[in-house]
């Protein structure tokens, strides 16, 4: 990923928070179908290996499970992002260069994923995932509310897997490259947007 040094997000805990408030992620492999991606909620394990590991499932006819063992693997976790137009900086109307832009953030995490169908496994996983986005509601699902039967089909209809991470990089582009001035335009005209994740994410001089 392209990443100019000042938009650079380094810290692994930081990584971590990006990865673990995303509710889906792109999963992306390579095989002897050319380049796959499909959508999927990940969970993240931040204590397995350098890096943290990944758990995830795809289902059973999904071609990205029959990539070769070994083959890398890319999952890319988009945070908040949002819209920036030129409008908002002061500089425009003292000079007019400006052009609009995007400010996001994204966590890109590389590793070697590893596949498996056994059914206590899958079911480990699922419950993780489940737990996870079920967490706060005032009446929670959780897996062991389907009936078995039901449940034990539906596992059989997936293939889950580990993936630890060999590499990991993030990137906050959040209009740091900007003067001062432009910089609290963009928050305000952001927050006036609704987009207040965003704009609370830009650097402001104190």
């Amino acid at each position: 990923m392209e990443c100019p040094a000042a938009f650079r997000l380094d810290s692994l805990a930081d990584q971590h928070r990006v990865i673990a408030a995303a509710g889906l992620a792109t999963f992306i492999t390579h095989g002897e179908d050319g380049l796959l991606a499909t959508p999927l909620p990940l969970v993240l394990a931040p204590q397995e290996g350098a890096f943290g590991t990944l758990y995830g499932h795809v289902a059973r006819n999904n071609r990205q499970a029959r990539v070769a063992p070994g083959a890398e693997a890319l999952a890319v976790f988009m945070g908040p992002e949002a819209y920036v137009t030129p409008s908002w900086y002061p500089s425009k109307r003292e000079h007019g260069q400006v052009v609009p832009t995007w400010n996001y953030v994204t966590v890109h995490a590389w590793g070697i994923p590893e596949f498996f169908t056994d059914l206590p496994r899958l079911r480990a996983v699922v419950s993780a995932l489940t737990d996870r986005h079920e967490a706060g509601r005032p009446d929670p699902w959780r897996v062991d509310d389907a009936p078995e039967p039901f449940l034990t089909a539906h596992l059989g209809a997936i293939i889950g897997f580990r993936m630890p991470l060999t590499r990991i990089e993030g990137k906050a582009k959040m209009s740091q490259n900007r003067s001062a001035a432009d910089r609290a335009r963009v928050a305000a005209g952001l927050r006036a947007d609704g987009r207040q994740a965003v704009a609370d994410l830009i650097p402001q001089d104190r």
